[in-house]
């Protein structure tokens, strides 16, 4: 019997990996390949056959909207399981990928238990479990989170929607390292001005977070201590909107540090190093400009 077969395609390395590890940890004799943008998946997919495609949405070159069009006009990939792993959540998303005939979506971020929830459940469909069956444990299966659920994010209603119009950005530079303004705990002047503000998303659910500062590489952010503490290297989607009513920057990362604020081990707030991850171009550009943004609006102030 011939090994199951996974293409992960994603732009950031970080996401591959996880993918990867999560996939083999579970089914041992799984054959694994990723590509780092819809194109090089493009190229492999011409040359190879795969069970199983689990591809991000945005990403430089080709975009996972873009591979997944190109592969349901493709003989031998239209019915192919095609999951979309994104940190997209928004209805006219959802509808334009069912549209184009995705399988199903994985939210990021995501658990290995809603990973592997999300794999067997397609490649059941694709008759390929047995394969998958004979060289993985048996687990129990779960649900996932909410946000994986095409009913809950569509009302079980597929509306014809209109895809959002996408307008290349201008090239930019990189921006220092930007900081709020000394005088006030950062978490209590950005609570009390409304600035700064975003939201960060755990595998184990949502923080509203402060930014205390922010570069292309990576943001420091406070939050306030929960009954689960944030574990490092746990992977997160940061959610920022660049001005009221405007667009949402969904930046995909990882948690490289967790510290007390307060020099106490009973601190109410906890200071995380989010660390970027993404390739894509459009969305480096995009976070440049809300970093210039918040400076001019002396929402922070530049620093070294």
């Amino acid at each position: 019997m011939s090994k199951v077969s996974v293409l992960v395609v994603d732009d950031a390395p970080f996401i591959r990996d996880l993918i990867k590890k999560g996939l083999r940890s579970q089914f041992p004799g799984i054959r694994i390949e990723d590509a780092v943008n819809g194109r090089k998946a493009q190229q492999m997919l011409d040359r190879d056959s795969f069970d199983l495609i689990l591809c991000d949405w945005e990403m430089p070159e080709m975009s996972g909207l873009e591979l997944l069009t190109w592969c349901r006009a493709q003989d031998k990939l239209k019915t192919t399981p095609f999951i979309m792993v994104t940190s997209r959540g928004d209805k006219e998303n959802v509808v334009q990928a069912i549209q184009s005939g995705v399988s199903d979506f994985i939210g990021k971020p995501f658990s290995n238990e809603q990973l592997t929830t999300k794999v067997r459940k397609a490649l059941g469909r694709a008759g390929k479990l047995d394969a998958l069956a004979a060289s993985a444990p048996a687990r129990p299966t779960n649900t996932g989170m909410a946000n994986d659920s095409l009913a809950a994010l569509t009302g079980g209603k597929a509306d014809v929607v209109k895809p959002a119009a996408t307008n290349a950005p201008s090239p930019a530079a990189a921006s220092p390292l930007i900081r709020p303004p000394a005088g006030k705990p950062a978490a209590a002047a950005a609570a009390n001005s409304g600035r700064g503000q975003g939201q960060l998303r755990l595998a184990s659910g949502t923080l509203p977070c402060v930014i205390k500062a922010l570069s292309l590489k990576e943001g420091l952010l406070v939050v306030r201590r929960g009954e689960t503490l944030p574990q490092v290297l746990e992977s997160a989607v940061l959610d920022l909107e660049q001005s009221e009513g405007g667009e949402v920057a969904r930046l995909n990362g990882y948690l490289h540090a967790v510290a007390a604020v307060e020099p106490k081990p009973d601190s109410e707030w906890l200071q995380l190093t989010f660390r970027f991850v993404d390739r894509d171009p459009q969305k480096l550009d995009y976070l440049s400009r809300l970093i210039a943004r918040g400076t001019a609006q002396r929402h922070f102030v530049p620093g070294a």
